[in-house]
């Protein structure tokens, strides 16, 4: 009413960290992107018949039940917080942890999780950038279905668009 801008959506892609195909998309009115990952997994194993083999996300989804929830398909790189003694090592295991939990703060202390999560934003967050450099920055729309219609339509042209390229790569070697 006032003439700014409020966030209202949040947008969640999918997509294949090679690829950059757009596999999943979910639109929520939440604030915050904990609690995405359990929905997004299981719009996957809908889709495709079986839980992503690994899944590569920012610090911001990080919710330590959803990592008990999914640990059993799918292995979760997702970076270990900071703690607040800073003479605790982080990807050591808590004594409250449950063995999915610890195992990820292992995993994500080790140089391989590590060089992964370092070229996340050249991979994973490709596919959220090109969005927001296609003019997909904020909806013009009202209701959540509207909004999830307009990033489907975003996500059909992209993958249209990825198509052409991988088919010219493919030709090309």
């Amino acid at each position: 009413a006032e003439g700014g801008y409020r966030p209202a959506y949040n947008v969640q892609f999918a997509a294949d960290t090679k690829s950059q195909v757009i596999g999943g998309l979910d639109v929520s009115t939440a604030g915050t992107d904990q609690g995405q990952l359990t929905p997004m997994v299981r719009q996957l194993r809908g889709r495709y018949g079986r839980d992503p083999d690994a899944l590569l996300a920012d610090a911001g989804f990080l919710k330590t039940a959803e990592i008990d929830e999914l640990a059993c398909g799918t292995t979760l790189y997702l970076p270990v917080r900071k703690p607040e003694d800073p003479t605790r090592d982080p990807h050591q295991p808590l004594p409250d942890d449950s063995p999915a939990v610890a195992a990820w703060r292992i995993r994500m202390g080790t140089d391989e999780a590590k060089e992964l999560y370092k070229d996340r934003a050249a991979t994973a967050e490709c596919v959220n950038a090109i969005a927001r450099n296609r003019g997909l920055q904020r909806f013009v729309v009202r209701g959540r279905e509207k909004a999830r219609s307009i990033s489907l339509w975003f996500a059909l042209a992209h993958n249209l668009m990825r198509t052409v390229v991988l088919r010219e790569a493919a030709a090309a070697t």
